[in-house]
């Protein structure tokens, strides 16, 4: 072979010759140059050594799930570039995914008729060194039927454990976490609430008369609190998807808290966030040198997330994910823009990456046996791959429950939400919507008197009248507040109006939902922070003055409040009339609204007087519900009413009859 063939290159003269091999020798001496080759050798070197896994997601499974599929993230130092093998002849490895950073790698495994039992995964080099690890398939505690989830039988109630009850100040600051601030006077700091204090306080929410707990979310959420002054308290920008927050207990706490409810009856609502995690999670956190030497971050691949590096902020407007002429770039900002800067955007889209969140779903529903789940922006996640994460829960978990917040103010919008809707060309397989058109309307309502037209409780009326755009409307969950709004009773005490809305959420064809603290007029408004309206319950922390956990801690307008509202809560439960009954509601007639539910020869109707004086129920304009029944019990005052004459109101009162 001659030295043309040698070196490729054309007949050169020696001055071209020798020029290129000089320039050749600088390149080479270059400063950058010898730190890009020291940075491949050292890469190199790290491939040829032993096997380095930091971590496994999920950290177990579960033998004789209907879906065989099990994605393993594995975590390690230039992970990416191992192979895998298994010593269990009923696992097998379908596939390794290896994404674009060096240091994730994800096991497809297939369990289809794996048993219970230790798993043993082995990671080998190119040069045959070897780490080997050990996975724990576990036995179910129980098939997927026989999972039942929240349905309109209950009542929820919302709190935020951060803000509820302090059981265990010794965890309050957690040595080595990034937010070392816990200080109740500040009202967007953490203040030191967990899942003990929910523990020690279960007789009060047996007592009120809920029958199911949402909790924010509870998952590890640890970033440094931004200018001393805000946190991420509420839960909602997670960093560990697969570990309760160290400040609220442990995943084993966790656990013994829902037990312990289920022995009490009361079911528990995990509240769950697929759209984003937290940017000190460590696929957004994490950085690594590139192949150039430049710091990147460590996304697990380019497409981890939407518009990286916070490219877009969402425009918080919904209405372009079901608007039938909306543009690319309205839809854009929907759905691929971060909720704010330290929320990062999970692309669902990624089928690894909804892979992944379908998991961690489930995993919780096995491990801690949680018996619904309340789903964060969800319109604001792709809407394809959430539809798909539902088909895969109601197929494992048939009579299982998921509430999805759909935040537009619309019946149309929000009906075609919920699963089996015509009004959708996707099925979202989603059971149970959030009803923020009820919520709307009646925040108008409380403020107005009723009209002959469109005011007042006509409100409602016209809201409710449009249920037939649900496939369900019995799934339908309604609330007057919640941890994003102000509170029903502003920055007042009056009871008035929050009875009335309390007598129709609990007797209407809804799933009620509570916000924790009304109960005892804790009131509020988002003027100056969100903080103002998840205040911390009094008596659940040490040092508190007052304790309104008890009788003797609440003031007498308070305990007026408590009672009437457990009285409420009490019959409600088990009550087929509201259950399982048909509902008719009258057009508000001279101010009056009522509500009746039917079911077996035995009525409930609510009256509410939308006018502020006295006024007067029309029976006779009742007839067709009343039928011939001449007398009805008042079920917030236990006295009987005559039926056979027009029934006296007083200003503003609620009045839930059953006969």
């Amino acid at each position: 072979m001659n030295r043309r063939q040698l070196t490729n290159e054309p007949n050169l003269s020696l001055f071209q010759k020798t020029w290129k091999i000089l320039l050749f020798l600088l390149l080479l001496s270059s400063p950058m140059t010898a730190q890009n080759s020291m940075a491949a050798q050292k890469k190199a070197n790290n491939r040829t050594a032993t096997p380095n896994v930091t971590r496994i997601d999920p950290t177990n499974w579960f033998a004789d799930m209907q879906d065989p599929t099990l994605q393993l993230m594995i975590y390690g130092i230039d992970i990416k570039f191992a192979d895998v093998t298994t010593d269990n002849p009923n696992v097998k490895i379908d596939s390794l995914v290896r994404l674009d950073s060096p240091n994730y790698l994800l096991v497809y495994l297939n369990l289809k008729g794996a048993k219970p039992g230790e798993v043993t995964l082995t990671f080998s080099n190119k040069n045959g060194k070897k780490t080997t690890k050990k996975f724990q398939l576990k036995a179910r505690e129980m098939a997927g039927a026989d999972r039942k989830g929240f349905d309109i039988s209950d009542v929820l109630y919302m709190l935020m454990p951060d803000r509820f009850a302090n059981g265990n100040p010794k965890n309050d600051v957690i040595k080595g976490m990034e937010d070392q601030l816990c200080n109740r006077n500040e009202p967007s700091l953490r203040h030191g609430g967990d899942l003990e204090g929910l523990r020690q306080h279960l007789d009060y929410f047996t007592d009120l008369g809920v029958t199911a707990l949402w909790l924010t979310p509870v998952l590890e959420n640890d970033r440094p609190a931004d200018g001393g002054k805000h946190s991420t308290y509420h839960g909602y920008a997670t960093t560990d998807y697969y570990r309760v927050d160290p400040r609220f207990g442990t995943n084993e706490e966790y656990k013994a808290l829902v037990d312990e409810c289920h022995k009490k009856g009361l079911k528990v609502v995990m509240d769950m966030i697929f759209n984003h995690c937290g940017d000190y999670h460590p696929w957004a956190k994490h950085t690594r040198i590139d192949e150039n030497g430049k710091t990147i971050k460590d996304y697990p691949s380019k497409d981890w997330f939407n518009s990286p590096n916070y490219g877009l902020q969402t425009s918080y407007k919904l209405t372009p994910v079901l608007d039938p002429y909306a543009s690319k770039v309205d839809m854009k900002e929907t759905v691929d823009g971060w909720f704010v800067p330290s929320m990062p955007d999970l692309n669902q889209r990624n089928p690894h990456v909804i892979k992944y969140l379908i998991q961690n779903s489930i995993w919780w529903i096995e491990t801690v046996g949680i018996d619904g789940i309340r789903m964060d922006t969800y319109p604001y996640a792709d809407r394809q791959a959430m539809a798909d994460w539902m088909k895969v829960l109601n197929k494992e978990y048939p009579n299982f429950n998921t509430v999805g917040e759909t935040w537009v103010t619309e019946p149309a919008y929000t009906a075609a939400w919920q699963k089996d809707s015509k009004l959708s060309d996707i099925n979202s397989n989603l059971k149970t919507v959030m009803d923020f058109a009820f919520f709307d309307r009646l925040s108008q309502a409380k403020n107005e008197e009723t009209d002959d037209w469109w005011k007042g409780w006509n409100r409602i009326y016209n809201s409710l009248c449009y249920d037939y755009l649900y496939t369900d409307p019995s799934s339908v969950m309604a609330f007057i507040e919640n941890h994003d709004t102000d509170r029903y009773l502003g920055n007042g005490k009056d009871s008035t109006a929050l009875k009335q809305a309390y007598a129709l959420l609990l007797t209407m064809k809804r799933i009620p939902q509570l916000y924790y603290g009304t109960e005892i007029l804790m009131n509020g408004t988002k003027t100056e922070t969100d903080g103002n309206v998840r205040q911390d319950f009094p008596g659940g922390f040490p040092g508190d003055k007052v304790n309104k956990f008890t009788n003797e801690g609440r003031t007498k307008a308070e305990n007026a409040m408590f009672d009437w509202t457990s009285r409420l809560l009490h019959w409600r439960q088990n009550n087929d009339v509201i259950i399982n009954g048909s509902q008719t509601q009258f057009i508000p007639h001279h101010g009056v609204y009522v509500l009746a539910r039917q079911h077996n020869g035995k009525t409930v109707l609510t009256i509410l007087n939308g006018k502020k004086a006295d006024n007067q129920v029309d029976v006779a304009r009742y007839a067709e519900v009343i039928g011939s029944h001449t007398t009805a019990t008042d079920v917030l005052t236990g006295a009987t009413v005559d039926l056979t004459k027009n029934i006296p109101l007083t200003q503003r009162q609620a009045m839930v009859l059953s006969f």
